[in-house]
């Protein structure tokens, strides 16, 4: 079945099966987060961004990916509540390490072992995916780039880049601005067209969908 990304909470699980990896992407809690599955087909190796909420749902998930229960390591995108209300759980369950932006961890209620700064590689397994800082969301969000063997990368942007315009600044135009020139420089001028963009609520879509409206996303100011 072709990946759309468009999931429902408590619905099935998207699967997006790449040639070294399978994505699966679920929607869970009542603000309708995003949360992804990756799963390393070389080594069974699974990294989990966003323990959003719903323990129970996450832990299918995972053995989904792995009927052992395997896993690795969860990301935490960025320091809201509403990003970590499992992270507590899921964690106890697996063992696995937490990983985060390092100027973001101080607000995470479970411990970070992996301190994570932009240009840093997160490795899972033989996956490795790069730790890209978009500040201004809150000051250490991170996204995560995972590159195919063709080259084709796919952006995992937490709250910072939805369809349609960046992340919530709470109307700071400091944090605006320097939240949109991260995602500028980062990510639209790093990345090209193809690029598949998976964001902590919402569908899918992609840099070509979203690079004409930068100017605009500038001058409305969100």
């Amino acid at each position: 079945m072709t990946y759309t990304g468009d999931v429902v909470r408590g619905g099935p699980a998207a699967v997006r099966e790449l040639a070294d990896v399978v994505v699966r992407k679920v929607c869970v809690g009542p603000l309708g987060n995003n949360a992804y599955l990756l799963t390393c087909r070389a080594s069974g190796a699974q990294l989990l961004i966003d323990a959003a909420d719903d323990a129970p749902a996450l832990a299918a998930l995972v053995r989904a990916g792995s009927p052992a229960g395997r896993l690795d390591v969860v990301l935490t995108t960025h320091r809201h509540a509403d990003h970590q209300r499992a992270l507590r759980a899921v964690v106890a369950a697996t063992g696995a390490d937490t990983a985060a932006g390092a100027d973001d961890a101080a607000g995470i209620d479970v411990p970070t072992t992996r301190l994570l700064h932009d240009g840093d590689v997160l490795a899972v397994g033989e996956l490795r995916l790069e730790v890209i800082g978009l500040r201004g969301h809150t000051p250490g969000s991170v996204a995560l780039a995972y590159r195919e063997p063709d080259g084709r990368a796919h952006l995992f942007t937490g709250d910072s880049l939805f369809p349609g315009g960046v992340g919530n600044t709470d109307h700071d135009p400091t944090r605006f601005a320097s939240l949109l020139d991260d995602v500028i420089t980062r990510l639209f001028d790093r990345f090209d067209d193809a690029t598949w963009v998976y964001p902590g609520h919402g569908p899918d879509t992609t840099l070509e969908t979203d690079r004409p409206h930068l100017a605009q996303w500038r001058t409305r100011g969100w």
